[in-house]
């Protein structure tokens, strides 16, 4: 696990199209912002797990192979459906 510190208001660059900035510092809560593009999924783990396990629980129905998929990506296919 790689381990920085960083300052309100700095940014750490993944890849090249990742950037994660540092919006609030309050006691021992932090608040990040994430810049990533549409098809990178960014959740918070245990949404995450949420969504492997309900993934998981349908056996991959539709080709989907058990693949966690971004929250995003499904309120958008949710959308253009109505």
């Amino acid at each position: 696990m790689l381990v920085l510190s960083r300052q309100r208001d700095e940014t750490i660059v993944i890849g090249d199209d990742i950037e994660i900035t540092i919006v609030d510092i309050r006691g021992e809560k932090v608040r990040l912002g994430i810049n990533a593009p549409p098809h990178v999924p960014v959740h918070r783990k245990e949404v995450y797990e949420a969504i492997k396990r309900e993934s998981q629980a349908q056996g991959g129905k539709n080709g989907e192979g058990g693949h966690v998929k971004s929250l995003a990506l499904r309120k958008n296919r949710t959308e253009q459906k109505q």
